[in-house]
């Protein structure tokens, strides 16, 4: 199914038998991703007295418990329920799941121990006429061992204070990164990138114009066969009333047309 679709003064055409899908599965072996301190996954079927929900064992439906965390076991969107004291979970928050997004790389730069993602690197993916409401932002190195990654000890990059507050002046709804947070590892539980995209300056007593809206999608993987440029998100999510929940963007190739 093909469609054509306007941005401010430009025609896209869409085609949506072309998903891309940037999620990480999740399953209970050693190559799913871990972080924050957690073990794997665990699925296994249901066992009480004599009956195990498997078919292979007897039973008539395979009938599996999922034991796991959205933060720390893969590809999830969390809305800013994850820093306040109050509740909000994402699945009331997130009502929209289609938006003009756009994917860039960027090499995290060396600073001390860390490797950060700063403002001015930022900056020069903001220079069109196009209105973007999703940013997607894949790391170099980009290894497929992305995919398995074990990030606990390991002080992975994240994204500096006024990076993120610059994409929230840019109007950038949705932050889409290949890492397990924004924010450093060990930060004090500060979390200065978070609040900063979601315009929190008070957890308990939420400011006016926190943003409810915004989502942070972390953990995903962007191939290096998928191109930088303009894209439609597809944000897809599980209806977990929870801060956050596991989460399948997908993204579809544009091409421009004419006027």
């Amino acid at each position: 199914m093909k469609a054509i679709i306007p941005n401010k003064n430009h025609l896209f055409s869409v085609d949506f038998s072309q998903p891309i899908d940037l999620s990480i599965s999740l399953s209970n072996t050693d190559k799913n991703p871990i972080a924050w301190y957690l073990d794997k996954p665990e699925i296994e079927p249901v066992s009480f007295d004599n009956w195990i929900g498997k078919v292979s064992e007897g039973a008539s439906t395979n009938f599996n418990n999922i034991r796991f965390n959205p933060h720390a076991h893969g590809t999830h969107t969390e809305c800013l329920g994850h820093i306040t004291h109050n509740f909000y979970s994402i699945n009331q928050q997130l009502q929209k799941f289609m938006f003009w997004a756009k994917i860039i790389t960027v090499q995290p730069t060396p600073c001390n121990d860390d490797f950060v993602i700063y403002k001015h690197q930022l900056e020069p993916f903001f220079t069109d006429d196009l209105a973007i409401e999703a940013l997607i932002i894949r790391t170099l190195p980009n290894h497929l061992s992305k995919k398995e990654q074990k990030y606990s000890h390991a002080n992975p990059p994240y994204l500096d204070e006024a990076a993120a507050h610059y994409l929230r002046e840019q109007n950038i709804e949705h932050l889409v990164v290949d890492l397990p947070s924004i924010d450093r590892e060990q930060d004090e539980g500060k979390l200065a990138a978070h609040k900063a995209f979601w315009n929190v300056t008070d957890i308990k007593n939420l400011n006016k114009n926190a943003r409810l809206q915004a989502t942070i999608t972390e953990f995903v993987f962007v191939d290096e066969a998928v191109l930088d440029g303009l894209y439609l998100l597809n944000l897809q999510i599980a209806p977990f009333e929870n801060d956050a929940t596991p989460s399948k963007p997908i993204v579809y190739k544009l091409e421009s047309h004419n006027l």
